[in-house]
């Protein structure tokens, strides 16, 4: 990784966190994007450039692409990992909550993966790593939006994988089943609300999905994101990778 410039969105906490500073521990530049500057500086990781921005408005995309280019020069790795969740029924999910899900989790893709996407095919390299879901596999009852949104990344990883595959840049989609993180504490809470059961049964509902009966750990993934943006997996492009202990195969 020396020498090589990431940009990490979502980096704010969960997989992000763990992927910024799993790349700058191997000698990358880490840019961390973000909506809260705030959260971004409070990891303390040496060395990165912080810039707030919603991956959701091409504006601020382009300004906070364009400020990471400034600080630390041309990208070389794009890691997509901001997202977001809201469950609720398909009958009651309204448009709004659908366009929001959309827009955070694939369009936010769609737009900072173009504003790399040129520079990585005229320097001849380049690795773009968008963390999807086990949702980009399979479904789930009462998040069809984001299921919805997932596969979408899925399609634009597989499809942009065949549109630059002469040219030095791989374009792969990393997996994960329950993390834990901040969105597994907020499933909970939505169980809990929703059923009256307690924090530890709920808890326990999200671990059952997972064969090897435990949460993913975000440092699982991060090693998984790290190995694709390595040189020797130049041959790794298109594919979606889980780390979920089984849940899907």
């Amino acid at each position: 990784m020396n020498g090589l410039h990431a940009v990490v969105t979502g980096g704010g906490s969960g997989i992000g966190a763990a992927v910024a500073r799993t790349l700058a521990r191997e000698g990358a530049r880490v840019t961390i994007l973000g909506r809260s500057i705030e959260r971004l500086r409070a990891l303390e990781l040496a060395g990165a450039h912080c810039v707030s921005a919603d991956v959701a408005d091409p504006e601020s995309v382009r300004t906070g692409f364009r400020s990471a280019v400034e600080a630390l020069g041309p990208i070389d790795i794009l890691v997509n990992n901001a997202g977001q969740v809201e469950s609720a029924p398909f009958a009651r999910t309204t448009l709004e909550q659908w366009q929001r899900t959309l827009a955070v989790n694939l369009t936010g893709a769609f737009l900072c993966t173009q504003q790399v996407i040129g520079g990585m095919s005229e320097r001849g390299f380049g690795r773009v790593v968008n963390v999807a879901s086990t949702a980009a596999l399979k479904g789930y009852a009462y998040v069809t939006a984001y299921c919805a949104a997932k596969h979408g990344v899925l399609g634009l990883t597989r499809a942009l994988a065949l549109e630059v595959a002469r040219r030095g840049v791989t374009v792969n989609a990393v997996c994960p089943g329950y993390t834990d993180t901040e969105f597994v504490e907020r499933a909970v809470a939505q169980i809990r609300e929703k059923t009256g059961r307690s924090a530890e049964q709920a808890r326990a509902e999200l671990v059952a999905v997972n064969p090897q009966g435990r949460l993913v750990q975000p440092e699982e993934v991060a090693h998984v994101v790290l190995w694709l943006c390595q040189h020797d997996a130049s041959s790794i492009t298109g594919q979606a990778i889980a780390v979920a202990g089984g849940e899907v195969m």
